[in-house]
């Protein structure tokens, strides 16, 4: 996916030397005055993808584009979303910045928590994983009366409570409240047909993979020989972690991740399938 799109078609910027931005509007192939539904694609990498996403907004706004629709591919700062003793609501201001921008809907998807979809004004979610699932299991030849959906956390279980199996774990992670780190985890569902199965964990978003790495460490120990993991969006720390050393396939999407095809990550490429949103 491109950073930012007009009906498909990326939006090209330059810098002039002292950083500021120039929108190329040539590379925005739509007609002024027009009434036809206009679609703006964001796959944020960085900040300064806000600011193009203000200025690509407004200039359609100067042609008299009457219907302007937002899809976002990862919802910014998704994790902010709360304040806790007095910290900013940082997932607030980044919606706030983007309902004044007054698109007449705004499509997210696989948003990271509930708090995104009511913050932002006319919103749809979008929960790509429901579909993704299915593409899996047919690639690794998923059994449904004998192997397993592993969820690494109740948060997880939640999200994804209408994803269909018979057989299905989640997570318990213990951690160390003073850092954060996860310290052990423990499996709470029926295990007992584990041994020789195959296992795919769910969730929406990967870091560097600390908590799947742990999740496939318990559950090899119950004899699950192959685990598989479906993120629908991933951070390109993924390939700094020992995520690829215990998880035998990772199934995302291009939401987030831009550096899949970097020649230090083509080690990792048997053991990566990329979706494109």
């Amino acid at each position: 996916m491109e950073m930012i799109a007009v009906n498909g078609k990326k939006v090209e910027f330059t810098e002039f030397p002292n950083g500021e931005l120039n929108l190329n509007h040539k590379s925005i192939d739509v007609l002024a005055n027009s009434d036809s539904a206009t679609n703006v694609g964001f796959k944020f990498e960085n900040n300064t993808d806000l600011i193009k996403l203000m200025f690509v907004k407004r200039y359609l706004d100067q042609l008299k584009i009457k219907t302007t629709s937002l899809s976002i591919s990862y919802m910014p700062y998704s994790r902010m979303d709360r304040s806790e003793n007095g910290s900013p609501f940082t997932l607030k201001y980044v919606a706030q910045f983007i309902n004044e921008l007054g698109f007449s809907e705004i499509e997210v998807y696989e948003p990271h928590s509930d708090v995104t979809t009511a913050l932002l004004n006319r919103v749809q979610p979008n929960f790509i994983n429901f579909n993704l699932i299915n593409l899996v299991k047919r690639i690794v030849r998923f059994d449904e009366n004998k192997d397993y959906l592993m969820f690494p956390d109740a948060g997880a279980s939640k999200r994804y409570s209408r994803m269909k199996a018979k057989n299905v774990l989640v997570g318990h992670k213990h951690r160390d409240f003073e850092t954060g780190e996860i310290k052990g985890l423990e499996l709470v569902g029926d295990i007992s047909g584990a041994s020789g199965r195959q296992v795919i964990i769910v969730d929406d978003l990967s870091s560097r993979g600390g908590t799947f790495v742990h999740s496939s460490k318990k559950l090899r120990e119950h004899g699950f020989s192959n685990v598989f993991l479906l993120v629908a969006h991933a951070e390109n720390t993924i390939f700094k972690g020992e995520l690829f050393n215990h998880i035998d396939t990772v199934f995302t999407t291009d939401s987030i991740l831009t550096e899949q095809n970097n020649w230090e990550n083509k080690k990792y490429e048997s053991k990566l399938k990329v979706y494109n949103i």
